[in-house]
Formats: C-alpha cells, sequence, structure tokens
C-alpha cells in the first residue's frame, strides 16, 4: 500500500455493520495496479451526515450496503439506470461533487446466472425483500425466469417486490420447495445469525441450484448443506467479486485483470 499522502483519493464502504471484504479487496487491487487510493469501511451513526462528508471532503466513492441501499436514494443527485429500475443502490461515485448511484449487485447476479446456464424455467423461491432482493429478483426477470416466489414476513415489502415482476408471495418458506433457492436474507451471516441455515434440509433436497448471497462466511450453513446433498452452488463471494471489480472501474477508470480480480476475492475472504 502506498505511504498516506494528502493526494491519495479515498473510497468507503457504508454499512450498518461492515465486513474487511471491500477493504481488503481494493486495497489489494490499488497496490497491485499502483493506484495513490485507499479505502475505508464505515458504521455511519447519522447516513445523511455521511453522505454529505462524502460531498464535503471530495470522497471519490462509496459502496453502500445493509440496511441504507434505498435510503441513500433521497440524498443522492443523479440515478444511474442500474439503481432507478430497482430503486436500490450500492454504489455512489463523486464526480466534482455530484453524487451517481449505481448498482452493480444486479450485474454481477445476472452474469452469475448467465455463466451457470441455469434453465430459465425453472421454480425459484427467493427468501427476502430488501435492496438485494430486488436486484436478484430484476435479475431473475431479466433472463426470463417467471416461476418466482418472493418468500418475505414483511407483507407490504414482500408483496410490492412480488408484483413489480408478476411473481408469486408467500409469507414464509413452510414447506415449499423449488428447482433454486436463493437467500437473500442475513440468515448464515457471520455473527449472531451465522449458525442459522435459511433454507430447510427437505427444500434443499428438493432443488437443483442452491444461491446464498451472504458473502461472510463465504460457506454458509445454507451452502454446506447444499454441497453435501450434491447441488449446484452459487455463493456470496462470487457475488461480491463482481459487484465489486465493477465497483473499482467505476471509483477509478481502470479494468483489472482476471486474475488480478481472483487473486484480490482470495485475499478478501482470508
Amino acid at each position: 500500500m502506498p505511504i498516506l499522502n494528502k493526494d491519495m483519493t479515498l473510497c468507503i464502504s457504508l454499512a450498518a455493520t461492515p465486513s474487511n471484504i471491500g477493504t481488503h479487496f481494493h486495497n489489494y487491487l490499488y497496490e497491485a495496479l499502483g493506484l495513490n487510493f485507499i479505502y475505508k469501511a464505515f458504521a455511519p451513526t447519522d447516513l445523511a451526515q455521511a453522505i454529505a462528508g462524502i460531498r464535503g471532503l471530495g470522497i471519490r466513492g462509496a459502496a453502500v450496503s445493509m440496511p441504507y441501499k434505498e435510503d441513500v436514494i433521497a440524498l443522492i443527485d443523479v440515478m444511474d439506470a442500474s439503481a432507478a429500475a430497482i430503486d436500490s443502490v450500492n454504489t455512489i461515485v463523486n464526480s466534482g461533487g455530484v453524487l451517481t448511484a449505481y448498482n452493480t449487485d444486479y450485474l454481477a447476479i445476472a452474469r452469475l446466472l448467465e455463466s451457470r446456464a441455469i434453465d430459465p424455467a425453472s421454480t425459484v423461491l427467493v427468501q427476502g425483500s430488501g435492496g438485494m432482493a430486488k436486484a436478484v429478483a430484476a435479475a431473475l426477470y431479466d433472463a426470463g425466469f417467471a416461476h418466482v416466489s418472493i418468500v418475505a414476513r414483511n407483507e407490504v415489502r414482500g408483496q410490492a417486490l412480488a408484483a413489480l415482476y408478476g411473481f408469486a408471495w408467500l409469507p414464509e418458506v413452510g414447506d415449499a420447495t423449488a428447482g433454486m433457492l436463493i437467500n437473500v436474507t442475513p440468515l448464515g451471516m457471520a455473527g449472531a445469525q451465522e449458525s442459522v441455515q435459511s433454507f430447510a434440509d427437505a427444500a434443499v433436497r428438493a432443488a437443483e441450484v442452491v444461491f446464498d448471497v451472504v458473502a461472510l462466511p463465504a460457506e454458509t450453513p445454507l451452502i454446506r448443506a447444499a454441497r453435501a446433498a450434491g447441488k449446484q452452488v452459487m455463493t456470496g463471494a462470487e457475488v461480491i467479486a463482481i459487484q465489486a471489480e465493477e465497483q473499482f472501474v467505476l471509483y477509478t477508470g481502470v479494468r483489472p485483470s482476471p486474475e488480478l480480480v481472483q487473486e484480490a476475492s482470495e485475499f478478501s475472504r482470508s
């Protein structure tokens, strides 16, 4: 990492419970590419003040995580099409005091669905209704998936998300099964819920593909259960690497090689 200096460009992340994944990923690439940048994670106590700080201090970019992906919309200047389409923001870029919002989560999920050649005729259960769930639902819809159920205890949010794409809504998983299971909740995330499996074993056994967007740990209880059952898996670690790469490009204007991205991704989880 370059020595701290007055000309260094700062990028940050905003999350209620920050991890070191983004910090390690971006700083690894800054050093590898010789860029005079530094990346720091924050847990804001006041979101409006944090966004004002980005503008006032000339912070180049900010990653936005739970639970701020929708709350920041009222605080920025321009919504890129990637964020406007799903009313959810995971990236802010500051260009001369003008803050533009993007959503690279959508791109990451769409790329994974395409690369794994998941059959759009598959039935899908999506558990969650927050900002990332919006990105997942939009990517599924745009990829031609029609047999999708949004599982959310919050009836207002769950039904609204389902209705947006003509999907079904369920208040809970119960004994429902599907060809693809997608967890877009904090269940299984490092911390208090790390031991919680977001879908029951019966649902995992009935599925063909299991996708958990939780990135830390990469091997969540759901992913471990799916691997043990011989299912195809898609992990949050894959999502975060792709979306972080796109954020890196937005911040720096530099596209790292696939090899460097892989190295940074592995380092971020070490």
